[in-house]
């Protein structure tokens, strides 16, 4: 769908009030329902992709739900470094990111072409800001104003992010910066979950025993309690590996009752393959879910896939750990802890919006 057919769709919803009366319906789920999906882009780099109807063709009756948003950077264009080579993607070029904040038109535009009962199956977000910019809550409440009924929460968002931080124009975000606080401020009084991606270390360190910006993180988190927050990949990036004794990192957080509020998706088959890279690595993940089996939920991190194949890959990567986890744990991770986190957040958001968006 491009940009003017998004814009027509959406004034048309506007003249015939669905986006007003959009309440986010619940529709009990289907018995062969196996798996929930926290972490999903339906477009990519360069603001393309797929439908939602394409999308619920994918799921068919063994995805539940899903966390729905597209990619808040575009990948410029640049003649003068690509030539007539239209990179796609933030590798094929030194060319920047910016800020491509219609993205959240495209998926709201595209939620409400749905009837209610598919509705009920996805959980937008809103991620077309910049974190580093004191007006960001500006933009996330206007969404909320311009689609009320559609979106659940914010992100993925990234702060640390190796190889895209260092070319966002503007950026990079910080962890320290007050326009991050103001977000997740924000997030936490609406009610609005929040997807973090954040490098808990840099590429290649040279003390991994002291990851970089994992002090700072936790300090995130612990300024805004009142905020859910779920730390993406668990830290762990393309070439960030999981830091020394990671598991053990995790694990001393989820037990401390400061970091209440915080919770971990294993999404994005890059960083699946370290879970499942040996028996070893396979069992310490499992002991650590076992252990804490309600901060855990699953996510594909696909972009836009072109088949149900590419879209469960990650699902598919973790087999070995679903066999090593308890019952009760893979039921948690897989789906029970999704519905418990997005059903929450999206009473708050429907709350705030009835006691604050005009009608």
């Amino acid at each position: 769908m491009n940009d003017r057919a998004v814009m027509l769709v959406w004034l048309l919803s506007c003249a015939a009030g669905t986006v007003a009366g959009n309440a986010g319906a619940q529709v009990p789920p289907s018995p062969r329902v196996t798996l929930d999906d926290s972490h999903f882009h339906l477009t990519n780099y360069v603001q393309r992709g797929i439908t939602l109807r394409d999308l619920l063709t994918l799921m068919g009756d063994s995805v539940g739900r899903v966390a729905v948003f597209g990619i808040p950077l575009q990948q410029e264009w640049m003649h003068s470094v690509d030539g007539d080579r239209g990179p796609t993607y933030y590798l094929q070029s030194d060319a920047p990111l910016y800020y491509y904040s219609f993205t959240d038109a495209v998926i709201a535009t595209e939620y409400l072409s749905l009837p209610l009962r598919d509705r009920a199956r996805f959980d937008p977000m809103i991620t077309g800001f910049n974190p580093g910019d004191m007006y960001a809550p500006d933009h996330i409440r206007r969404v909320l104003a311009t689609f009320p009924g559609v979106f659940t929460g914010i992100g993925e968002f990234s702060v640390h992010k190796e190889f895209v931080s260092p070319k966002t124009e503007p950026g990079p975000a910080s962890l320290t910066d007050p326009a991050l606080d103001s977000v997740l401020a924000t997030a936490g009084a609406i009610g609005l979950l929040a997807i973090v991606h954040n490098d808990m270390d840099v590429p290649f360190p040279a003390d991994s025993a002291t990851p970089a910006y994992l002090e700072q993180m936790k300090a995130l988190v612990r300024r805004h309690p009142n905020t859910t927050i779920i730390w993406a990949h668990t830290g762990v990036g393309r070439i960030v590996r999981p830091v020394k004794n990671h598991a053990a990192t995790l694990a001393a957080m989820l037990a401390d009752p400061a970091f209440a509020n915080l919770y971990f998706d294993i999404s994005w088959d890059l960083v699946a393959r370290y879970v499942v890279a040996s028996s070893e690595s396979v069992r310490i993940t499992a002991d650590l879910i076992n252990r804490f089996p309600d901060r855990f939920v699953f996510g594909t991190d696909a972009v836009a896939p072109a088949n149900a194949t590419a879209y469960l890959t990650t699902n598919t990567l973790y087999a070995p750990l679903w066999a090593a986890l308890s019952p009760d744990a893979r039921r948690k991770v897989r789906v029970g802890n999704y519905e418990r986190l997005f059903d929450a957040a999206r009473r708050k958001v429907r709350a705030w919006e009835a006691a604050h968006v005009s009608k």
